[in-house]
């Protein structure tokens, strides 16, 4: 299997893409529309100018996904944001009453509506529950009871071919969302087909593919993707694996991915910015890792989060305790499972700069990215949380 290192030789590596000029009719009618009304336009999966990507990204409208980003903008703060942190300062002092657990389920459905309303997903908040209990039934569609692969793949192959993929993301600057489909896709195709190791690479770049063609509105050539496999593939051979993947799939794209439940989570915890793109960090580590494939997505989030307030040990207010205790009512497990995904990833994280899958670190370690992956606390992520320092 051939995987190049986009990396090292990315000016070399790079097929030329599309131009950006071809953007799709409807969404510049959508745009010129806004500008008339008087509104600002809203944002897209094609990315001027990529290199903010992470620290903001404007809120979309419901076609162009669930949940797009997260930032802090006072500019989005409710008229009413006051009143509501003083509710929660109120709401602090009866943390240990039983008053405050029986006000829970009420208060997070209020805290669901803001925060999508704040995410740009709804402009009504009546739908908001609706929605969000539709995301939580849909993660338990495709959950797999084992890490175990089919031989003669093994979690560091699986790892060498997810940190290439992610490489190739970055390429095309797609979004966070075809990341996690992408390899959910694999995830599912590795368990449902034959696949010959002389074709891995293949089938984790047709799922990559498979993932853009539902999220992206723009794509590269089947061509250019060839390329970026050094032309070992021919073109017939890659739209033949796609069919083939499509078939195995009954041609079921769909699936939320953690991503999702964090940043709904971060936004109803009032977590800041550096908190939720350490998080964002400690999440995408876990695609890495094949022990992550049998928790879900809302349990992935949840832990992401503890990890990073954790490891950031910002100095807890009354209002953030108690949005905390809120937002930790959303299902994402026992504590016990919390703790065993926090535990993967604190070794993942303590070893992440020195592994040779390192498409993740470098990308955390920019100033767009605050450089969450070279915070001199997660070399101790491990004896945070009561671990053994192990090797990679």
């Amino acid at each position: 299997m051939l995987l190049l290192d986009l990396h090292k030789k990315a000016e070399e590596r790079r097929a030329p893409l599309r131009t950006w000029a071809n953007a799709c009719p409807p969404k510049q009618r959508c745009q010129q529309h806004q500008q008339q009304e008087g509104e600002e336009p809203r944002g897209s999966h094609c990315k001027s100018e990529p290199q903010h990507r992470w620290e903001k990204r404007l809120p979309v409208s419901t076609d162009d996904g669930i949940i797009i980003g997260y930032h802090e903008d006072d500019s989005l703060t409710r008229s009413d944001g006051c009143a509501a942190e003083a509710v929660l300062v109120y709401l602090h002092g009866l943390q240990g009453l039983h008053s405050l657990r029986a006000l829970v389920p009420g208060l997070l459905r209020c805290e669901i509506e803001q925060a999508m309303v704040k995410l740009g997903l709804i402009y009504d908040k009546s739908y908001a529950w609706d929605i969000f209990s539709d995301m939580m039934r849909s993660q338990l569609r495709y959950t797999f009871p084992s890490a175990d692969l089919p031989q003669p793949f093994t979690d560091n192959t699986r790892a060498i071919l997810v940190d290439w993929l992610i490489q190739v993301h970055d390429v095309f600057h797609f979004s966070e969302e075809t990341l996690y489909l992408s390899i959910h896709l694999l995830n599912r195709a590795l368990r449902q087909m034959k696949v010959s190791t002389s074709n891995l690479q293949l089938l984790g770049l047709v799922c990559l593919f498979l993932a853009g063609k539902k999220e992206e509105s723009l794509l590269p050539e089947v061509s250019e993707l060839c390329y970026l496999m050094e032309n070992s593939y021919t073109k017939r051979q890659l739209l033949r694996m796609e069919r083939r993947v499509l078939c195995e799939l009954r041609f079921d794209l769909s699936h939320c991915p953690p991503l999702h439940f964090l940043l709904l989570t971060a936004s109803v915890a009032r977590c800041c910015t550096k908190v939720v793109c350490m998080a964002r960090y400690l999440l995408e580590l876990s695609l890495l890792e094949g022990q992550c494939v049998v928790f879900l997505p809302a349990q992935l989030a949840g832990a992401s989060l503890c990890l990073a307030r954790r490891v950031l040990q910002e100095p807890p207010t009354p209002e953030g305790e108690t949005a905390w205790c809120i937002a930790s009512s959303i299902n994402m497990g026992s504590e016990t499972t919390l703790l065993k995904i926090m535990h993967i990833q604190a070794r993942a994280a303590a070893r992440a700069h020195s592994r040779e899958t390192r498409a993740t670190f470098i990308k955390f370690s920019t100033a767009e990215t605050m450089h969450v992956s070279s915070h001199p606390a997660l070399q101790s992520g491990p004896s945070l949380l009561g671990l053994f320092s192990e090797h990679a």
